[in-house]
């Protein structure tokens, strides 16, 4: 249970500090000097450097062919970009064009709202339900240049239209038939995940506590103009602590960067109307390290905002979550000791977003 119910400061809006004409960002905002992006280096690295720039991309079609070895061939690509990056982009996923397209023009419609409007929906840490602009309670802390809208889609239970947003109009209708279209798309890929395990198609759904119960959220990041990009970053380093995680990004303004397995950041170059589909914590978790789980960040821009959607697909609150015994040998112990999405969500909810370190705390000892 999340004992916190109000921030611990009052709540300063990103985009109000944008829209002001500031010269310099406030220090709150103002990251240590070994967390900034030092963004012409890393720039010029991604362009120079094809071959670490970019995630995999991977054409769902080949899964709904007749054809065997297309269908085995997309099985193997999705399998060695679960293992080796955690990150991959699926492209033919099943989304029409014209229905993402509607969905961030809603979002942008609702960010472009006049500020009392949108503060209307202000959220609070208890759970963190509707527009909000810090992950985290620890009183003083660096900020993220960003605000955000949070809301939950499932289970029944937890769904609340009251949090929703009202305005534009019909923006409940386009959010209710985005995120039906995101949780097929996620209960597809858990099946398949669990085929690359060697499991039954559905071992890692029963893991997550059934169709029923498994829980979707959604959050809409927004990212405000910054005259001081190097100093800052969008979202800080950190894994995401769910299932299974869906972005709907930007495709005018880059900013996610993954880390590569030499550590560099890597900028993803989003294709036109993909998806970028990333393992969370939970299922490396399940996966016995297996699945691997990546940091990530977020890069801003001094002359473009951005707006990106991320869809989390998460286990049932309560439901133990621990490596897979199928998948745990003597030769394989388990990795992890035993925990549940509510408890550990609450570590990023508390502490904000702290690389990996939370996952690295449950991990086995030797």
């Amino acid at each position: 249970m999340n004992i916190f119910q109000d921030w611990p400061e009052p709540i300063v809006r990103v985009q109000s500090l944008s829209e002001s004409n500031l010269q310099a960002i406030p220090n709150r905002y103002v990251k240590p000097l070994s967390q900034r992006p030092n963004l012409p280096s890393e720039n010029h690295q991604n362009k120079h450097n094809p071959q670490t720039a970019a995630i995999p991309i991977i054409d769902l079609g080949g899964l709904y062919t007749n054809n065997i070895t297309l269908q085995a061939k997309t099985l193997d690509e999705i399998s060695k970009a679960c293992r080796e990056w955690g990150f991959f982009q699926v492209v033919n996923h099943g989304m029409s064009p014209q229905r993402m397209d509607r969905a961030k023009e809603t979002w942008r419609e609702f960010f472009n709202l006049p500020m009392e409007l949108k503060n209307r929906h202000a959220n609070s840490p208890k759970t963190y339900e509707g527009y909000g602009s810090r992950l985290g309670v620890e009183k003083g802390a660096i900020l993220d240049w960003s605000d955000y809208y949070y809301l939950h889609y499932q289970p029944l239970s937890l769904k609340d239209y009251a949090k929703w947003p009202s305005l534009p109009l019909h923006c409940r209708d386009i959010l209710e038939d985005y995120c039906k279209e995101m949780v097929k798309l996620c209960e597809n890929l858990m099946n398949i995940l669990s085929r690359n395990l060697g499991l039954q198609e559905d071992r890692l759904q029963n893991a997550f506590g059934g169709k029923e119960e498994a829980g979707g959220c959604l959050r809409v990041n927004y990212y405000p103009i910054c005259p001081q990009p190097e100093l800052t970053l969008g979202l800080s380093p950190h894994s995401d602590p769910g299932g299974l995680t869906i972005l709907l990004p930007d495709e005018h303004v880059a900013g996610l960067q993954v880390r590569g397995s030499d550590d560099a950041w890597i900028t993803v170059q989003p294709a036109p109307h993909a998806l970028i589909v990333n393992i969370g914590d939970q299922i490396q978790m399940l996966s016995n390290s297996e699945y691997k789980s990546i940091e990530h960040r977020v890069i801003v821009n001094p002359a473009k905002e951005r707006l990106s959607l991320a869809f989390f697909y998460n286990p049932k609150g309560n439901v133990p979550i621990e490596p897979l015994r199928e998948l745990v040998t003597v030769d394989s112990p388990a990795l992890y000791t035993s925990t549940t999405y509510d408890q550990y969500r609450q570590f990023i909810r508390t502490q904000g977003p702290r690389s990996k370190s939370h996952i690295d705390e449950l991990r086995s000892p030797p």
